[in-house]
């Protein structure tokens, strides 16, 4: 997974909230690192950090800034981002339904 979409999967299942950088980051971490290819806190940190920046500069921007100093959201009022809410709720419905069991239809004894 890439580090972006890492980032907006986050700030996707995070909602009108927000989230800081740091817990950003650490979510980003943990979805991305791996045995074979470990990732440094320092690094990711950084190109979080730098991401939301570049990505909420502008009023129609992908991101915003909240209230709070440092948390960032999703822009609902941005267009590509509703299309984004949809595509990220799909990948959790598909995920739920290879999880389910499959359903016992052998016959009663009884």
């Amino acid at each position: 997974m890439s580090y972006d979409a890492a980032i907006l999967q986050v700030l996707a299942e995070a909602g009108n909230d927000g989230l800081s950088v740091r817990k950003i980051a650490h979510h980003v971490l943990n979805a991305c690192n791996s045995l074979f290819e470990p990732v440094e806190y320092t690094t990711v940190h950084a190109y979080v950090q730098q991401f939301l920046i570049r990505n909420s500069k502008t009023t129609n921007a992908l991101i915003e800034r909240t209230e709070t100093r440092g948390k960032y959201r999703l822009n609902l009022n941005n267009v590509g981002n509703q299309q984004l809410m949809l595509q990220f709720c799909d990948e959790v419905e598909i995920e739920e339904e290879q999880n389910c069991p499959p359903e016992d239809q052998s016959l009663s004894l009884f």
